[in-house]
């Protein structure tokens, strides 16, 4: 395989950056697991052009890139639709699209949700910091330099080739089998989201009060919400004799509330350990979904088992499964509808 940079950052977006599934094992030394906030769109981006799961993709937030290939690659769009386009031309999600040298990949906003994920063929090469690619960028660990995209970068790519056989979707030479996610298997995120959770590891330090608020109330996603933690607003939830303990391990999805009573849900960058009552952990697979929301978006919170919060693991697993084997042929409309794209970006070109 052969590192070529084949991607130029013309514009890095609102705040992209390189993540993959996490850095584990460093907890206990004060090291985040960072990687994508929404894991199941990033595995699905990487299974529709053959990646392994936890391979490098960008994580783009609300705003997306400008980014021009220098070489052609095979990609896929996927998690929020952030409004893709080559040249002129929307670009599909769910799907294996070829993009040839010289285009321009952009984006217009978001439409649903505010996280979408570019995985492209052989995974971006940037180097491997404590057993990850991902970027931490309050540490300034991973990814590129460990900070978010900016102009003027370049990114390459591992094994630079567009996969033959997920050629067809959108740009490229041809229309053939292409790998996408059927329309009934993709997630739809909206503003009103429903999270499960199991109660604990310290909702004994909460009034039965406060445990009923905390499952009866709507909140709502505030503006200071980050990759560290979602702050939410609404009722305020009760504590027995404070919020302070000693301070333990922080857990992806951990409902954390301090002293105002207003829930914290801790997200991929958080802390590894911290002070405050944790009266419920959200079950990883929403957490993913928490991902998607937007400030203003409404959450609810909704109690379950620990068998069933396994059943929801094991549901998500054959998604994934799915996921991968979804590939299919073209029909002759698909192959006009490609073939039309593909002009429609060559005269683009030809105009810039």
């Amino acid at each position: 395989m052969t590192d070529v940079k084949i991607i130029r950052v013309l514009d890095g977006g609102l705040f992209t950056t390189v993540q993959d599934s996490g850095r584990y094992g460093f907890q206990r030394y004060g090291v985040p697991v960072s990687g994508a906030m929404d894991r199941g769109a990033l595995q699905a981006a990487n299974a529709l052009v053959g990646n392994d799961g936890s391979a490098a993709a960008l994580e783009m937030t609300l705003l997306g890139p400008r980014l021009e290939f220098l070489a052609s690659a095979t990609i896929a769009l996927a998690g929020a639709d952030l409004g893709a386009v080559v040249g002129n031309v929307p670009t599909p999600a769910w799907e294996s699209v070829t993009v040839p040298a010289g285009a321009i990949l952009s984006f217009t906003g978001a439409r649903d949700g505010i996280r979408g994920y570019l995985a492209v063929a052989g995974g971006f090469d940037v180097p491997v910091v404590l057993g990850s690619r991902s970027t931490y960028t309050r540490s300034r660990l991973g990814g590129l330099d460990g900070r978010q995209l900016k102009a003027g970068d370049l990114l390459r790519v591992l094994g630079v080739h567009p996969v033959a056989d997920l050629v067809g979707a959108g740009f490229g030479g041809r229309a053939g089998a292409v790998r996408r996610v059927p329309p009934a298997l993709r997630p739809e995120y909206g503003h009103r989201h429903v999270l499960r959770v199991v109660l604990g590891p310290q909702d004994d330090r909460f009034t039965s009060e406060g445990v009923a608020t905390l499952l009866s109330s709507t909140y709502s996603v505030t503006p200071q919400s980050d990759r560290m933690g979602y702050r939410l607003q609404g009722p305020k939830i009760e504590h027995t004799a404070g919020p302070d303990i000693v301070s333990d391990g922080s857990p992806l999805g951990a409902v954390q509330v301090a002293g105002d009573g207003m829930p914290i849900v801790l997200m991929a960058d958080r802390g590894t350990a911290g002070g405050y009552t944790k009266v419920a952990t959200v079950v990883s697979l929403d957490v993913w979904r928490l991902a998607q929301a937007a400030a203003g978006d409404e959450v609810r919170f909704e109690a379950i088992t620990v068998e069933a919060a396994h059943r929801a693991v094991r549901e998500h697993e054959q998604w994934i499964g799915q996921v991968r084997g979804a590939a299919a042929t073209s029909d002759g409309a698909r192959a006009r509808r490609a073939a039309a794209a593909v002009a429609a970006v060559a005269s683009y070109l030809i105009r810039e």
